[in-house]
């Protein structure tokens, strides 16, 4: 039988600033040695590929960090490498992160022109003082003019959008949605914000300077841009991942549906055949593993049946279709870890439902989905 396509994570942890909600493992650098980047990543990924034989990639992603900021012949260099180690699967899906700014909209063409066929935009927000506000270099009319930029050379493009700001009216909400749904993207990533810790947000918030809305409110967002997303031909597939049929990203339903993935480049985590990987995290670090061993692998777990069948079902609730429980008992070698009793309670309120072999979230459930979780996850 055929091994399911794999898929290639690259992370390029280098930005131009640090947005005071970002717990992403990020660095502002202004002297990357970018030929000295380029080889090591190309060190790592000829590693992981070494122990992935004869598999074929279904998706890249290049995330960060800032990976418009790689430049173009950068990104090439990895793809040509990854395409000789492994092949690609009909229909490759090669997304790169990108912020809408001007600079980095003028590398569009030839990262299109590298193999970039999906670009994910972070715009954010679609007024000034929202942007300034979560710490964006771009204004409004950049980012989109980089959004009109990027349909123009990629075949496919999405961007990010972050809701549930503090005293964010549920009306300007919805309009802000219903603006952002008309410039025809395919997917749209609609984030709840939330205080990471470590993260100059959570500072402001201990201090009792940023206060975001309450739980009622909250529900209410998410219930908008639900109903609002699937009117206009964009249901929600993942908590936060809205697509037309077709648009969902192959790459993240990798990591949702708990197929393997290889990992490179500083803090990228990896999953292949049983095993768990984690790259050392700051990027002086990292590259010294490299150039000492040829990879800048820290650890690598071996995770039992049970952590993987957890895992599992983890990822896999987030989605929409949620998970299969024949697969879940098989990756357990047994017993599905779920609460059979846990899961009665919160079928009966609704929040999760089992049809045959499928256990999934109800729309009901998501806007609680990690209280599900607890509940029910043994």
């Amino acid at each position: 039988m055929t091994a399911e396509p794999l898929a290639l994570y690259v992370h390029w942890p280098f930005c131009v600033s640090k947005c005071p909600y970002c717990d992403f493992n990020s660095h502002v650098r202004a002297d990357v040695d970018q030929a000295a980047w380029r080889a090591a990543l190309l060190a790592d990924l000829a590693h992981e590929a070494a122990l992935l034989p004869e598999r074929r990639l279904g998706s890249i992603f290049f995330g960060g960090g800032t990976p418009s900021l790689m430049p173009p012949e950068t990104v090439a260099a990895v793809l040509d490498a990854a395409g000789r180690h492994w092949g690609f699967a009909p229909g490759i899906e090669i997304t790169l992160e990108a912020n809408p700014s001007s600079v980095e909209a003028a590398r569009f063409a030839d990262l299109a022109a590298a193999g970039v066929n999906r670009v994910s935009l972070g715009l954010q927000a679609l007024d000034d003082a929202t942007l300034a506000f979560l710490g964006r270099a771009h204004g409004v009319d950049e980012g989109l003019a980089a959004l009109e930029t990027a349909q123009r050379h990629f075949a496919r493009a999405s961007f990010d959008l972050i809701y549930a700001r503090p005293g964010q009216p549920l009306a300007a909400w919805e309009a802000e949605l219903r603006r952002a749904i008309g410039f025809g993207t395919g997917h749209l990533s609609l984030y709840q914000l939330t205080i990471e810790p470590g993260t100059r947000f959570a500072t402001l918030a201990a201090k009792g300077e940023l206060v975001l809305p309450d739980g009622d409110a909250a529900a209410d967002l998410f219930d908008a841009t639900r109903a609002i997303a699937a009117a206009a031909g964009l249901p929600a597939y993942e908590i936060s991942n809205h697509a037309r049929p077709g648009e969902e990203s192959r790459h993240n339903l990798t990591y949702w549906r708990y197929g393997d993935y290889a990992g490179i480049g500083p803090g990228a985590h990896g999953r292949r055949g049983g095993m768990a990987t984690f790259r050392r995290r700051k990027p002086e670090n990292w590259i010294a593993a490299v150039d000492r061993n040829g990879h800048g692998i820290e650890r690598e777990d071996a995770l039992a049946p049970h952590e993987r069948a957890v895992e599992a079902l983890l990822m896999g609730l987030r989605l929409d279709e949620g998970v299969d429980l024949d697969r879940i008992a098989a990756l357990a070698g047994g017993e599905v870890p779920v609460d059979a009793k846990a899961l009665a309670r919160v079928a009966a309120q609704g929040l999760a439902v089992r049809e045959g072999t499928r256990l999934r979230v109800t729309p009901a459930g998501m806007p609680v989905l990690e209280a599900v979780l607890r509940e029910i996850v043994a």
